[in-house]
């Protein structure tokens, strides 16, 4: 994953969805300059895939074998 820094002013009169489209795309972390000094970070993060699902039941009473009865 690449690292870009610009300044506020390079990114003025462009679509923000331009932009995040572009940090996508190119799988990069964009740090943008504000004019004070402050920096916001723009990074892609790619799809995570689904969990599995998985066969089984939980037994009565599993609570109890943890905390004891009636906690």
């Amino acid at each position: 994953m690449t690292a870009r820094i610009v300044e506020l002013a390079d990114l003025r009169g462009r679509e923000l969805e331009d932009v995040l489209h572009e940090v996508a795309e190119q799988d990069e972390i964009l740090m943008v300059r504000l004019g004070d000094g402050e920096t916001v970070t723009i990074r892609h993060a790619p799809r995570l895939k689904p969990l599995p699902v998985l066969k089984g039941s939980v037994p009565e009473g599993w609570k109890d074998a943890i905390n004891g009865p009636g906690e």
